[in-house]
């Protein structure tokens, strides 16, 4: 019996039984209100195609774009034709079509980027998920953050950045392999550049000058059920999007009242506020640690949030050894060779306890019991962001007040799933 050549499912491109247009209708007659949608397709090489596939290469996948209608369901009104940013890309160059993850993994850096149009920011995307987000005084110092906040799980991302993309940044990110590529506009020579590696998908968003416009606009939001039923929303809002917007942290229980000693400096309000709209982006559970507009740690899709935040900080300690060992020896942390010089740089991580101290702890939803922030407390975490509402919020508020901690409420949950 031969063996399958397995690497050929990977570069099929499937039938595409999908048709041309899509409509999406709710309520009847003269109430009725229609959503009309258009299949996206692309020419390369000659051949006229949606996605390659969905997100595993047997199942097909059609992009639809929003071309008429708008939505009306109470208060709440979604973002009418004529706003698309992914839906609507151009693809400036692949060496072949993209596929269904390719595209979901833009928009899951472009849901996170919208929030911070006024600094340059560069988000690697892996899985829907980031693990990378920075902000720089540049676009070059912003990747080079956002890569090493997680150079290993860099590998075959997403690249999303905010500003036009230029040659230096362009020569960072093929020191590394990527999947796609994402900026608003690229400089005189990038293009040609990247024609080096043709199986990278390029892709423009012209609309991303208008990507504020978003912050606070609902879209309608579609889950399948496995019988084929649908479970319909609004998609996530996040109140808290300036500092001015948290909460006091304060609770009352058995007669007491708990609030926090400490307020938050300036710069630990920064850095609340930007890990609290990265975290908008993230797979629930999930708990961050943020420092100076870097993520150091992201634990992300966990069922027990001390569990979660456990990962996030284990992760901060292996990151952080592994851009160690890179920076100093170019070599992968874990495929040193010599002990003496791991042995070395392992100390050297725990004396810095994985580069958490004085970093803010994200959580994005309220911990049911302090030893979930107690993680973060004893490795000299200096802020927490929570959205509060724990029948123990008074615990979480005493462990806070014992590590000399502050903290701050938004008073609303973000579960992504």
């Amino acid at each position: 019996m031969s063996i399958p050549d397995l690497t050929k499912a990977y570069k099929t491109i499937l039938g595409d039984n999908f048709p041309t247009r899509m409509e999406i209708s709710f309520g009847e007659g003269a109430s009725k209100q229609s959503l009309v949608y258009q299949k996206a397709t692309w020419n390369i090489d000659g051949q006229e195609q949606g996605l390659r596939y969905g997100e595993n290469p047997d199942q097909e996948a059609a992009l639809y774009r929003l071309v008429a209608g708008n939505l009306q369901l109470g208060d709440v009104v979604s973002l009418g034709p004529g706003n698309s940013l992914v839906s609507a890309v151009e693809l400036l160059q692949s060496g072949k079509h993209p596929g269904k993850t390719n595209l979901t993994d833009a928009d899951a850096g472009l849901n996170i980027l919208r929030y911070f149009q006024n600094k340059p920011c560069a988000i690697i995307i892996k899985h829907n998920n980031p693990c990378g987000v920075a902000l720089g005084s540049d676009l070059s110092e912003a990747y080079h953050k956002a890569f090493f906040a997680d150079r290993v799980a860099a590998f075959g991302g997403c690249v999303v950045v905010n500003r036009e993309l230029d040659l230096a940044t362009a020569k960072q990110i093929l020191e590394s392999y990527v999947e796609v590529v994402v900026a608003p506009s690229y400089a005189h020579g990038v293009l040609g550049f990247f024609e080096t590696k043709p199986n990278i998908r390029v892709l423009e968003v012209r609309n991303m000058s208008r990507l504020h416009e978003f912050v606070a606009k609902p879209v309608l939001d579609l889950k399948s059920l496995i019988d084929g039923g649908v479970v319909a929303q609004w998609s996530f809002v996040p109140q808290a999007r300036s500092t001015s917007d948290f909460l006091a942290a304060e609770s009352s229980f058995k007669g007491k009242e708990y609030r926090i000693h400490r307020p938050p400096t300036s710069l630990e309000r920064e850095d609340m506020l930007f890990g609290w709209l990265v975290e908008a982006g993230v797979t629930s559970n999930s708990v961050l640690y943020v420092k100076n507009g870097v993520t150091v740690g992201i634990g992300t899709g966990e069922q027990d949030r001390v569990g979660v935040a456990e990962i996030a900080r284990d992760k901060a300690y292996r990151k952080l050894a592994d851009r160690l060992a890179w920076e100093r020896y170019q070599t992968p942390f874990n495929s040193l060779t010599e002990s003496a010089k791991k042995l070395d740089l392992e100390q050297e991580v725990k004396e810095l306890r994985g580069g958490i101290p004085g970093s803010v702890m994200v959580s994005d939803a309220f911990f049911p019991f302090r030893d979930g922030v107690d993680v973060g407390l004893r490795e000299g975490v200096r802020a927490v962001v929570q959205p509060g509402g724990s029948i123990r919020d008074w615990e979480v508020i005493e462990a806070c007040n014992e590590a000399e901690a502050t903290m701050v409420f938004t008073g609303q949950r973000s579960f992504r799933h």
